[in-house]
């Protein structure tokens, strides 16, 4: 048996941030122990380190698990604790789950009213500034299962952050390189033949360019793509675009930015419990995003477990 551990267990992403990292989390240590917070640091040496390293922070009694990085190092604890509980049974509202945001990419903060500070944040971890969020469960081709923090998708969003991805793999950094990927995805993707359910109903079925679905409202550095999400109602948005003409579509992109995506003519969009998406064509088995993160392909189940976690929220946090 374990023995379950008060400290704090901070998850380390050296690389994040555009390498940022360590000047900004050499001064948190200094002001977590100017704060009496009991903490342990794990440096990540790898990509998807973080899940191993959330697994044993778990096996090993901690409750209170912070990724030191963007939406990919939360996306990787998140996965590591809730795989870890799904094996043993243990449930996930044991836990409460932190961000410390050096990374390029923070958007699940902004979910959550957590400020972009990381003195801030760790003034909100010493107040106990807690709230739930849903565990949204992913299972896609091959059984792959993954777990998502915030907002997800296929077609342009999945292209994009596969592009920006590999970019950062060759070391490159910088807003340049998601210009780049926007720029290089709008003028090379084609769409995808796809079926949706939705709880069990077809919702849509044809030639798509995009679906995101969202456990929160932000995605890609101020887009609201699913702007009704809320990570703690126990519903799962989704947002369809269909083929239509490309001048037609481009007149809607303000639409991402001002929060009204969901009542534009050209998009679909609805809430569910569990969202079935499955290609209509081998063409169409596309690549999938998690929290910008790439996992796996098509065909896609999405659930909202009923489970939840405890997650660091501020006073605008939904």
């Amino acid at each position: 048996m374990y023995e379950t551990k008060t400290e704090w267990y901070f998850i380390v992403n050296p690389r994040a941030g555009s390498g940022k990292t360590m000047s900004e989390w050499v001064p948190a240590e200094r002001l977590l122990e100017q704060m009496g917070i009991p903490f342990v640091t794990a440096m990540t040496d790898h990509k998807k380190h973080a899940i191993e390293l959330a697994r044993e922070a778990a096996a090993a009694g901690y409750r209170r698990i912070a990724a030191v990085g963007g939406d990919g190092s939360l996306h990787e604890v998140l996965g590591g604790i809730c795989g870890w509980c799904a094996a043993t049974g243990v449930p996930t509202e044991e836990f409460c789950l932190a961000v410390v945001p050096i990374g390029s990419g923070n958007d699940w903060i902004k979910s959550c009213g957590v400020p972009d500070d990381v003195r801030e944040v760790i003034g909100l971890i010493a107040a106990g500034s807690f709230g739930r969020m849903d565990i949204i469960r992913t299972s896609s081709a091959g059984g792959r299962i993954s777990y998502m923090a915030n907002v997800g998708g296929i077609g342009f969003d999945s292209h994009v952050c596969d592009r920006v991805n590999r970019q950062k793999e060759r070391g490159m950094r910088g807003r340049m390189i998601y210009l780049d990927g926007l720029r290089y995805t709008m003028f090379h993707l084609s769409p995808i033949s796809i079926a949706v359910q939705a709880d069990g109903e077809e919702v849509f079925s044809g030639e798509a360019y995009s679906l995101a679905l969202g456990n929160g409202p932000w995605s890609g550095g101020g887009m609201r793509q699913v702007p009704l999400a809320a990570n703690d109602d126990g519903i799962l948005d989704y947002m369809i675009v269909p083929r239509a003409k490309l001048r037609s579509l481009v007149k809607e992109i303000p639409r991402l930015f001002t929060g009204s995506a969901h009542e534009s003519p050209l998009i679909r969009s609805g809430r569910c419990r569990a969202l079935r998406i499955a290609p209509l064509d081998e063409r169409s088995a596309d690549i999938l995003e998690f929290d910008g993160e790439i996992e796996g392909r098509l065909p896609l189940i999405v659930e909202v477990t009923g489970q939840q976690i405890q997650v660091l929220k501020g006073a605008d946090g939904r």
